[in-house]
């Protein structure tokens, strides 16, 4: 079993890197699976993504590719809307969102892969207007206090499409963003004992190397490939979800 959740560290984590978020989502079915107890696979990888993804980000940030006022506003407007999403479960069902969302994530896959955007804009792109990144913060604090998840996987979809960020710009703005969400979430299982720590040491080992190789893949990419191979992925990720659901 530790073999696996080895394995599955180091899958996660050079995802993650590659693809601008934490992974922990995609790691709890996966411990469940191999046989960790479904509340310590829930829990147990949501620590070991605070480094990781601190890990990918450092690697986008040698680069010049973060944007501190788009992180800065992302969660000054993201982390209130998240109590607001979380208090709203009390009126509105997830279920029909959770829908919605996974076509949303479905069309941006689409547009990027038949219109990425031009290699040289990477370099060229202004930080986005205000309201831009409201509206991001703002949808994806929301959904994920009402959904109940770190809304880490609708990150760097939005801050494409809505925010018009470059692609590299926008995963590394995701990864530095998740690390952040991740830490309320693994203080409150911490204090009610579900996190298994040797089964978070175990991911934690594999997946840092990882996600760094990740995002160095990523940035070694030209960015309108990278944009077809992250469209891919949404689509793939958003039509499981779909069949799934």
């Amino acid at each position: 079993m530790w073999i696996a959740i080895a394995l599955i560290g180091l899958g996660v984590g050079f995802l993650g890197g590659l693809f601008g978020k934490g992974g922990s989502a995609v790691a709890t079915p996966l411990l469940f699976a191999v046989g960790v107890p479904a509340i310590a696979a829930v829990a147990s990888p949501l620590p070991a993504t605070i480094p990781s993804t601190i890990v990918a980000a450092r690697a986008y940030h040698k680069m010049g590719y973060i944007q501190w006022r788009t992180i800065a506003l992302s969660l000054v407007i993201g982390i209130p809307s998240t109590i607001v999403g979380a208090l709203a479960t009390r009126w509105i069902g997830g279920a029909a969102l959770v829908t919605v969302t996974e076509v949303i994530i479905i069309g941006i896959g689409v547009r990027l892969v038949l219109s990425p955007s031009d290699p040289e804009s990477e370099d060229e792109a202004p930080e986005p207007e205000v309201w831009r990144l409201v509206a991001v913060g703002g949808t994806v604090g929301f959904l994920a206090g009402l959904l109940a998840n770190s809304g880490g996987f609708l990150l760097a979809p939005l801050y494409l499409a809505v925010a018009r960020l470059p692609i590299k710009a926008a995963l590394g703005a995701s990864l530095a963003v998740a690390a952040v969400l991740a830490v309320p979430g693994t203080i409150v299982h911490a204090a009610l004992g579900h996190i298994d720590w040797t089964v978070t040491a175990v991911i934690a080992a594999t997946s840092i190397p990882a996600s760094k190789a990740g995002a160095t893949v990523a940035l070694r990419t030209a960015s309108d490939r990278l944009e077809r191979i992250y469209g891919l992925a949404l689509v793939a990720l958003g039509g499981g979800l779909l069949l799934l659901g």
